[in-house]
């Protein structure tokens, strides 16, 4: 399985980018089938092992914080008529244990062997913060 990796620019929180999804949810800019979309330039290649299988972990802040089943990648056109490609995510945000990662362009490949590992914050089953303060000090 492969998954994609991305800075989630503008955004500072895990929460804030569940609002910002609501929100073009709620005022017409998001999917009628319900799924959220973020559109780069470049396809990826190895789509197959994508779709379906993998996620896109999503680095705010400095560190990735969450991420999102990948469902489909939607080849489209820009407004000048250029290829790019709409990455179609679950609306589900799955937080994850906060790992440091540099900032980088685009999209990059990521590994299932380098992802961090999922946080059940909703149900109870995990803490954020404390998370966050373990994986500073290499803990977890």
């Amino acid at each position: 399985m492969t998954n994609l990796i991305k800075l989630c620019v503008g955004i500072k929180t895990v929460n804030h980018l569940k609002e910002f999804r609501q929100t073009r949810r709620e005022t017409g800019h998001g999917r009628k089938d319900g799924y959220d979309v973020h559109r780069t330039r470049m396809m990826p290649k190895r789509r197959e092992e994508i779709i379906g299988k993998g996620s896109i972990y999503w680095v705010i802040a400095g560190k990735i914080q969450c991420r999102q089943l990948i469902v489909d990648l939607d080849r489209q056109y820009d407004s000048e008529g250029k290829k790019c490609c709409d990455i179609v995510m679950d609306s589900k945000i799955i937080t994850t244990i906060p790992t440091l990662k540099r900032a980088f362009q685009g999209w990059r490949y990521f590994e299932q062997a380098s992802t961090p590992s999922d946080i059940d914050i909703q149900n109870g089953e995990g803490d954020l913060e404390l998370a966050a303060q373990l994986s500073q000090l290499g803990l977890i």
